[in-house]
């Protein structure tokens, strides 16, 4: 199989074709695509005098088209995550634009023409396992029946699949593409959301396929919390992977990083070496909050999500102190703050810092319905 490690800026070069750019880094802009200008993402954006949840969808909108305008690719810290959570929001936002669903499908004819080595490489098989988990959650969310495509994704996903039962993945760009456990969790999410796609499995090859993915996240022992939170969140949706003590267990971890002001801060779940190949660690250990970081929009949306989907009832006091946080801390521009694990330039993790928390808003029916426009 191919090596999973790949240097960042080589992966850069190989899969974009040029270098990053280190006059774009300063760009006033976090997305730009034609008309759209989405300003960058700080820690001093000021507080929004009062909570839309119209202002965080329109964020999402237009940071996820600038991003499919000007990269045309599947970036799991923004179209990634856009694909699996935006069909979840429909009873929010409306029903999402078709022409999401074809992106995604689009994408998958782009990944299938690869030559296999190029397939396999770095981040690669990352963007077909979202890609199909993005048509399981519109099967789930919209359709409400399991698709011939998203069948097909899920074939050319096992297609792929590594002998011990997960994908490649780079060890570069903390939480999405620094290890393989991660990705196995957003397969297993997926495979467990579309609608009667385990239960009615009858093909030889996708059985094992989900036997090696199950077996995989039985054995291997997560990276750090914020893998276990992620094995939760796949426990939940898939309810035999894991015993009802070792759920409890994961549940009161998740719960123990809750903070005094009622939120949770994406860097507790993680010591700086811990993430990735820890190539991270000098840049987090330098941070000025490195002793007591704050509570973020990431990591608060992602626990009140996981915590809910785990049993927790939305009027229990834990997740209302966290349902407080998030309806307090939205910035003006709709998004919610979550400095990045990785450069202080583009802070793409304020995209699911954005989605997470909303969704969570939803699940705790703290949320009004946005007119479709």
């Amino acid at each position: 199989m191919t090596p999973i490690r790949i240097s960042c800026v080589l992966f850069c070069v190989l899969t974009i074709g040029v270098l990053p750019d280190p006059a774009a880094a300063q760009s006033e802009h976090q997305y730009k695509f034609q008309d759209i200008l989405v300003p960058a993402a700080s820690s001093d954006e000021p507080v929004a005098a009062k909570f839309s949840a119209a202002n965080a969808g329109r964020y999402l909108k237009q940071s996820a088209n600038a991003w499919i305008g000007s990269r045309k690719c599947i970036a799991c810290h923004t179209t990634g995550v856009h694909l699996v959570t935006r069909p979840a929001l429909s009873p929010t936002l409306g029903a999402p634009p078709e022409d999401l669903r074809k992106f995604a499908l689009q994408r998958l004819e782009v990944l299938k023409a690869m030559p296999r080595e190029k397939l396999l490489r770095g981040v690669t098989p990352v963007k077909v396992v979202y890609a199909a988990a993005g048509l399981a959650e519109w099967d789930a969310q919209v359709s409400g029946e399991l698709s011939p495509e998203t069948e097909d994704a899920f074939s050319f996903m096992f297609d792929i699949q590594m002998e011990n039962g997960t994908w490649g993945n780079t060890e570069c760009w903390p939480p999405y593409e620094s290890d393989t456990y991660h990705v196995a969790n957003v397969a297993a999410l997926a495979l467990a959301t579309a609608p009667g796609y385990l239960k009615n499995l009858t093909d030889d090859k996708a059985k094992a396929g989900v036997a090696r993915l199950q077996e995989f996240l039985r054995r291997e022992s997560p990276p750090h919390d914020y893998g276990r939170t992620l094995l939760l969140w796949t426990a939940a949706r898939m309810p035999d992977l894991l015993d009802e003590s070792r759920k409890a267990e994961l549940v009161k971890m998740l719960l123990s990083h809750q903070r005094d002001d009622g939120g949770w801060s994406i860097r507790t779940f993680a010591a700086p070496e811990k993430w990735g190949s820890g190539n991270r660690a000098e840049k987090l250990r330098g941070e000025p909050e490195f002793a007591d970081p704050p509570s973020d929009g990431h990591q608060t949306g992602l626990a009140i999500i996981v915590l809910r989907e785990a049993g927790l009832p939305a009027n229990d006091a834990r997740i209302q102190k966290g349902v407080k946080w998030l309806l307090a801390n939205q910035r003006e521009s709709g998004r919610w703050w979550t400095r990045s694990l990785n450069t202080d330039k583009w802070h793409f993790i304020t995209f699911s810092g954005t989605a997470y928390p909303l969704l969570a808003l939803q699940m705790c029916d703290s949320l009004p319905k946005v007119a479709a426009k």
